[in-house]
């Protein structure tokens, strides 16, 4: 192994705390006093601004809109005078009605501004006299016929109204002079925001080049040799050593790297001996998942055949000695054949469980409409015999394994029909709507419901809320469902609060769930049952 041979490192004194402090503080204090400048030129800026876009601006529009409302007034006037006709005493009406709003809206803009003020109150005095000696009188006069007061007072109207209009040229102008002057303070202190901010620029260009030139010298080069020692380790060598170098913090720093690589050592050998540990859990997880496998055969197999024959010959024994022998024999009997047929539907259920996820697994897809179809014909038998009324909305076409969504269809509508209250016609209704991405679905009823306390244990293998003599089934039916949608992506679960019935909602995913997520055997929930 080559021996590195380095020139021996004088230690820093200065620790990088102690620099990083110092920049900082030069740092921030410049910085502080460049944002200080740079604040007051862009509040000035926006002052300005917004003094000429919310006032200077406005205030000249409104003054012209105000000139406009009183030219309005002074034809519509003119006009009633010379013809008398109501029609001229529209323009008139508007206008007054325009007149008191921009003089409003100019008084609100020109708050503050004392002269400006003068020159609207000014205005606002000319214009009352010119209503008063003139507009009002001859609007009150009778309509039909020109108004003698308007012949009369037609010079005396156009002097009075041509001062109104010459205070508003000469309030005009000042605004207008107002606002050419803010407009020139605007590009003026623009220009020094620009030269600010340029200067602003170069000091922080200035700044970044000290920092880094710093960093580099009392940091970047002490961090890059850690990171040198670190890339090897990180490469295979564990066995390699940090060397501790630059300011006594990065020494201390490389001294701790160097004890993390020693516990991370000892870390690595334990995570090997666990790794062998969980390849036996695994080889063991799997022997059991084949002993599950196994079972399933047998279940489908080996113990359906001496079953068969139990049951047929039980069934024989019923119909050749059945009468011959006393009371007992017979219930005897009738007790072997009621129970060889359970067991027998019993391992059938059982087996359709276990396949679930195991051998119908083609997803595809699957028009929910057609599945349903098929599922109402399967028990049609049912249906006609109970009466029942199945509904249905318009169900989506899915990714999904067809033979489960019908097994799933089967099951839920089944038990709705099986669980009807004694002397009701069983009603079914079957609903679909989009949820993000899935779809939820809910089978409501209008059965003997679902307790609350109960429900969750529905969903369990082999639970049973009812004893078999008064309801038919094995408890298999709804721990199947609640496994063909988990093996979908979805959930399913008793809507509580559903009252007249039962609802069970569920939702099955738009797309195919990752593998590995919802396709397990529900073997844990097998294992809590003995067969």
């Amino acid at each position: 192994m080559a021996v590195d041979e380095r020139p021996p490192h004088v230690p820093s004194k200065w620790t990088t705390r102690r620099w990083l402090r110092l920049g900082v503080t030069i740092a921030m204090s410049v910085l502080v006093l460049l944002g200080a400048t740079g604040a007051w030129v862009l509040d000035r800026t926006a002052s300005i601004s917004d003094s000429l876009v919310d006032v200077r601006s406005p205030a000249l529009t409104t003054s012209i809109r105000l000139e406009s409302a009183l030219l309005n007034q002074e034809t519509g006037i003119r006009g009633y005078g010379l013809t008398g006709s109501t029609d001229f005493l529209q323009p008139y009406r508007r206008g007054l009605s325009q007149q008191k709003t921009y003089t409003r809206s100019l008084t609100r803009l020109l708050d503050g501004n004392a002269a400006r003020l003068r020159d609207l109150k000014e205005v606002e005095d000319l214009i009352g006299r010119w209503q008063a000696q003139i507009a009002r009188p001859v609007a009150s006069s009778p309509p039909g016929k020109s108004s003698p007061l308007a012949t009369e007072n037609a010079s005396k109207g156009k002097v009075t109204f041509d001062a109104v209009r010459t205070a508003m040229t000469v309030q005009q102008d000042r605004l207008r002079a107002d606002r050419v002057s803010a407009r020139a303070e605007l590009s003026s202190t623009m220009r020094l925001r620009n030269w600010i901010f340029t200067a602003i620029a170069a000091v922080i260009v200035a700044l970044a080049v000290i920092v880094s030139e710093a960093l580099r010298r009392g940091i970047t080069e002490p961090l890059e040799r850690i990171g040198a020692d670190a890339r090897t380790i990180a490469e295979g060598e564990f066995g390699h050593p940090i060397t501790p170098t630059g300011p006594a913090d990065l020494r201390q720093l490389g001294g701790e790297i160097e004890s993390m690589r020693r516990r991370l050592v000892r870390e690595l050998q334990f995570a090997e001996e666990a790794r062998l540990r969980l390849d036996a859990q695994s080889a063991d997880l799997k022997r059991s998942n084949a002993e599950l496998e196994q079972f399933a055969y047998v279940a489908s197999h080996d113990l359906q055949e001496p079953l068969r024959k139990v049951s047929s010959f039980t069934q024989l024994l019923q119909r050749r000695y059945g009468g011959q022998l006393d009371d007992r024999a017979d219930q005897y009997i009738d007790f072997a054949v009621d129970g060889a047929n359970r067991m027998q539907t019993l391992i059938n259920d059982l087996l359709d469980f276990s396949r679930v996820g195991r051998v119908h697994h083609a997803h595809q897809s699957v028009d929910l409409n057609t599945v349903m179809k098929r599922t109402l014909t399967a028990i049609s038998v049912s249906i006609e015999e109970s009466g029942a009324v199945i509904t249905r909305d318009e169900l989506p076409t899915l990714f999904a394994d067809s033979t489960q969504m019908g097994m799933l269809w089967q099951n839920l509508i089944g038990n709705a029909i099986k669980f009807r209250r004694p002397g009701e016609t069983p009603a079914v209704h079957i609903s679909a709507e989009p949820d993000g991405d899935f779809w939820r679905f809910a089978v409501t009823d209008n059965g003997i419901g679902i307790a609350a306390e109960y429900a969750e244990q529905v969903f369990v293998i082999f639970q049973r809320l009812h004893t078999k003599d008064r309801y038919q089934g094995s408890g298999i039916g709804l721990a199947m469902c609640k496994k063909i949608v988990e093996f979908h992506g979805g959930t399913i679960f008793v809507d509580l609060e559903h009252t007249g019935g039962a609802r069970i909602v569920f939702t099955l995913a738009n797309k195919p769930p990752e593998p590995g997520k919802s396709q397990d055997l529900d073997s844990d929930a097998m294992a809590q049952h003995e067969l």
